[in-house]
């Protein structure tokens, strides 16, 4: 917290005057209540404070019993409006003068991709990940999530008394989201870098100042490090594919969006495609792992929940047999599992908000939002809001029996409208894989039953949630289950 203190008293040397400047320039409009704080720091400090400490959905309660559900603040260096409730979600996802806006942190690590891109170009990229992670694409890839799921399992899973849940869900889901975006490299990107993928997404909430040893830093060290690997292989796949005329694989990223720049339906550089595959897999294996990770926390709470879940699992594991592999069709009958993760998801969204910058001048609600401003929605304000979820702090998945009850444009865990996440049927796929042979395969008991967790930006418990672990099945079955993967060592 001294760093971060000694780089914003650093930043305010310098930005103060242009700030002022601009909050000048703001005076004949009728902005928001509320205050912009310290020029430059703003809230940064306490916000942060408040993610750290897991207290941010009472911060923002707060801030909306004071000043109303439409307020000013500054965060990260940028005058903001928080906006909050339903009718907002809606104008946040629906408003075209709104622009999706990351950090600057973000924008200086992953560069120029669909986390951070603007206007037609970000239509462009949008329209080709969808087409990447369409239904149809996503059907193909269950093999290849289910081979590299029972892989990880095999290799950090079987054979231990306890494990630390949330750095295996990180490893699980990176090597699922390489084993589907590389293809046959995905093991050596995933063995050298998977430490640098996750000191990368440390540093996406940071102070943008590149000074060694600290969270930016090391972020900055760590894209660089991954840029450099995956343009090796980008280059190859160019050569292969328009100078050999053939490609390594039909659904690998690279290939896919080589192919279709060929076609004329975007015109990104191969410097553009690594800094979008850097951006997918970021995206990816971020937020599913936190949803995993708080999964199996929920599941060691709630007996009667775990027990259904493997009624469920149980069914799908013995029609499919021993040696089978998931389908397409076992996912889509994993409808409680399903509801399991929407109601995790609700309680602990694996994204605390986001933010937006106004494109031109905007009014909402009587007041006026100066182009350049940033908009900032919180999942959790309307997620943990007793008006629309009864009991809101109760882990209750029947809740989600039927989706009509649950008023538009408040429960948003990928987002709304025209700009719904792209990856939101790939999260769902591989997740359902992943608890399945979890919940058929073992069992466990939290070693701290009240540990908490902060926001890091992702919700992150503070021991990385270790369990007891032991093996649900008879031990030849598990072997037998086991065998399948010897070739893989």
């Amino acid at each position: 917290m001294a760093l971060i203190m000694l780089v914003a008293a650093l930043l305010a040397i310098f930005l103060p005057l242009l700030l002022t400047k601009k909050h000048r320039s703001c005076s004949t409009y009728s902005l928001p209540p509320g205050d912009l704080g310290i020029p430059v720091v703003g809230q940064t400090l306490s916000l942060l404070h408040c993610l750290h400490s897991n207290t941010d959905d009472q911060w923002f309660r707060d801030r909306i019993k004071k000043y109303g559900p439409v307020s000013k603040m500054s965060v990260l260096g940028s005058p903001t409006v928080l906006l909050a409730g339903p009718a907002a979600n809606h104008f946040i996802f629906t408003n075209e003068g709104l622009a999706l806006t990351q950090t600057r942190a973000l924008r200086s690590l992953l560069g120029r991709c669909i986390l951070t891109l603007n206007g037609d170009e970000l239509k462009q990229v949008r329209s080709a990940l969808q087409g990447y992670l369409r239904p149809e694409m996503v059907r193909s890839y269950v093999g290849k999530m289910d081979e590299e799921v029972r892989r990880q399992i095999k290799l950090n899973w079987f054979g231990r008394d306890r494990v630390t849940v949330l750095s295996l869900a990180r490893r699980l889901t990176l090597g699922i989201i390489c084993s589907v975006v590389f293809g046959q490299e995905a093991a050596a990107i995933v063995e050298a870098h998977a430490l640098d993928f996750q000191l990368l997404g440390d540093a996406i909430l940071s102070f943008p100042v590149n000074i060694p040893y600290t969270r930016f830093g090391k972020g900055m060290r760590s894209s660089a490090k991954i840029r450099k690997a995956i343009t090796r292989i980008a280059e190859k796949r160019e050569q292969l594919l328009f100078h050999e005329g053939h490609a390594v694989s039909s659904t690998d990223f690279i290939t896919y969006m080589l192919i279709l720049r060929s076609q004329g339906s975007h015109s990104l550089t191969l410097e553009d495609i690594v800094d979008n595959l850097m951006g997918i897999i970021i995206g990816a294996h971020g937020t599913t792992s936190a949803l995993i990770t708080f999964m199996i926390r929920h599941l060691a709470n709630e007996p009667d929940v775990l027990a259904k879940i493997t009624e469920e699992q149980d069914e799908i594991a013995s029609n499919k047999g021993t040696e089978g592999v998931l389908t397409w069709e076992d996912v889509s009958r994993m409808k409680y599992t399903w509801k399991v993760a929407m109601e995790t998801l609700r309680t602990v969204p694996p994204v605390f908000g986001s933010f937006r910058t106004a494109t031109k001048d905007i009014n909402y609600q009587g007041y006026h939002i100066p182009k350049g401003w940033k908009v900032f929605a919180a999942q959790s304000i309307t997620h943990l809001d007793s008006r629309f979820f009864n009991e809101p702090t109760k882990f209750d998945p029947s809740r989600f029996e039927k989706r009509s009850s649950i008023p538009p444009y408040t429960f948003l865990p990928f987002g709304g409208g025209p700009r719904m996440c792209p990856g939101t049927e790939f999260s769902r796929v591989e997740t359902m894989v992943a608890m399945h042979y979890l919940v058929t395969q073992f069992r466990w008991k939290l070693c701290y039953k009240d540990e908490t967790y902060k926001k890091d930006p992702k919700p992150t418990p503070v021991f990385g949630l270790p369990v007891e672990l032991e093996l649900r099945r008879p031990a030849s079955t598990a072997d037998a289950w086991n065998a399948l993967y010897v070739h893989s060592d």
